[in-house]
């Protein structure tokens, strides 16, 4: 099943998400927002993984390590 949604995007955005649509490297605009709402999706839940890891000491990698403590719990950037 799918919701269908109205976002607002600035024109240089919208712009670039044609130009994908164009260049054929997606089939629609929906397509494009669907890929990148899941990427971001994938990311949070890597970065909430690896903060728990960090938190339970199972994570050594320093530069890991940084990168939980950076995102652990830092909001989405406007």
């Amino acid at each position: 099943m799918s919701t269908q949604i109205a976002v607002r995007l600035p024109d240089e955005l919208v712009a670039y998400v044609d130009r994908a649509v164009a260049e054929g490297r997606v089939r629609s605009r929906a397509e494009l927002v669907a890929r990148l709402i899941e990427r971001d999706a994938r990311r949070q839940r890597a970065e909430e993984d690896l903060t728990v890891l960090a938190e339970k000491g199972l994570v050594r990698d320093p530069e890991a390590l940084a990168i939980a403590r950076a995102t652990g719990s830092t909001p989405i950037a406007e």
